[in-house]
């Protein structure tokens, strides 16, 4: 589960072109939106995009997608019961 984390971390700084951040910087507990890492609605689209890409995870609606990126730690537990790549 750690290694999914930092995985997890990697692509977020990467897909949202957060500079000057590491994944060290992230709490994987921290809220992902308002506080915490502070994301909006389009960061949570390139969110979706990565589920998909790298995972092969489909989000059906907004609601799941809510509940999902609670937290990366929420992230990464839904993408390892749910990944189809």
């Amino acid at each position: 589960m750690e290694e999914l984390i930092l995985e997890l971390k990697e692509g977020i700084i990467d897909v949202l072109n957060l500079e000057g951040m590491t994944p060290a910087d992230i709490d994987e507990n921290a809220p992902l939106f308002g506080e915490g890492l502070g994301l909006d609605s389009i960061d949570a689209l390139e969110l979706i995009v990565l589920m998909d890409k790298n995972y092969g995870i489909k989000l059906a609606n907004a609601e799941q997608g809510k509940e999902i990126f609670k937290s990366v730690r929420v992230m990464a537990e839904y993408i390892q019961a749910n990944r189809t790549k």
